[in-house]
């Protein structure tokens, strides 16, 4: 008999965490009746400067079987949280998971603009992606190169060798979801063998830490700049170079205003 599922949670807290946060917000956008169109990632959107999708199409789920393949496949994925004696571990999954919800995405809006550019497939130019599947195939590819006698667990009974699940889970989706990216999923098998052979490393506490902020930054002024929601505590203003807008925070009560100037990233996809 397995461990009560308090003290699985216990062990895998940032896991834990991560499957909470999407099944709330995939509860919300059913509540709200919000299309994919609203929260998802395309080329158009990215290149119209709308950043803060990044994190809103990784965090979103439209339909219910997309959310539950994501979150069992990430549930038997949170075992990472427990390997810190191979040198992964809680502080490795939550600082890789940083880079694996950011880079498959920009991997995936590359892509894209190499087919609309180079081979005039205008077709990838409304391609809208959500889901948290570029993350969970980048930790499957980590793991079995961590781990390669590991078994994946998918929907609590199909069982996978580790060694082979990123293929096999690639194969299997494009079978059983038609309309999931195949270029989203396989992003972050590319972005997590990236990370497994070492070519990006170097993550700790502080680059952690400044990435967050940064994501955080661009999301803000990137949500604000769109004008598609209204973010009255925050005003946007050009000043001598354009390049560099002065971003002002309101204090409606004390009428004090709080300046900072910022540098625009540019940054960057149904997995």
């Amino acid at each position: 008999m397995g461990k009560p599922l308090f003290f699985e949670i216990l062990e895998k807290p940032a896991t834990s965490c991560i499957i909470g946060i999407c099944s709330l917000i995939w509860f919300y956008i059913q509540k709200k009746n919000i299309g994919y169109s609203q929260v998802g990632l395309s080329y158009g959107t990215a290149i119209e400067g709308q950043y803060w999708r990044i994190l809103t199409s990784t965090f979103s789920h439209i339909s219910v079987l997309h959310l539950v393949f994501n979150m069992s496949a990430l549930w038997s994925l949170g075992v990472i949280e427990q390997l810190r004696s191979i040198g992964l571990g809680v502080e490795y999954y939550l600082h890789y998971t940083l880079l694996l919800v950011v880079l498959p995405e920009l991997l995936v809006l590359g892509m894209h603009h190499v087919l609309i550019h180079r081979f005039k497939v205008e077709y990838f130019r409304r391609v809208t992606a959500v889901g948290y599947s570029c993350v969970v195939f980048g930790w499957m590819t980590i793991l079995s190169m961590k781990q390669p006698s590991a078994k994946l667990q998918v929907f609590g009974f199909l069982s996978l060798p580790i060694s082979f699940a990123p293929f096999e889970s690639l194969i299997f989706t494009s079978i059983i979801v038609p309309q999931a990216s195949f270029l989203g999923h396989l992003s972050g098998i590319i972005i997590g063998y990236a990370i497994g052979w070492g070519i990006i490393h170097g993550m700790n506490n502080y680059w952690a830490i400044s990435m967050l902020v940064w994501i955080i930054a661009v999301f803000i002024c990137s949500l604000k700049k769109s004008g598609i929601h209204n973010l009255e505590f925050l005003e946007i203003e050009s000043v001598a170079d354009d390049s560099l807008p002065s971003v002002r925070f309101l204090d409606s009560e004390t009428n004090r205003n709080l300046h900072m100037n910022t540098s625009v990233v540019a940054a960057a996809n149904l997995v």
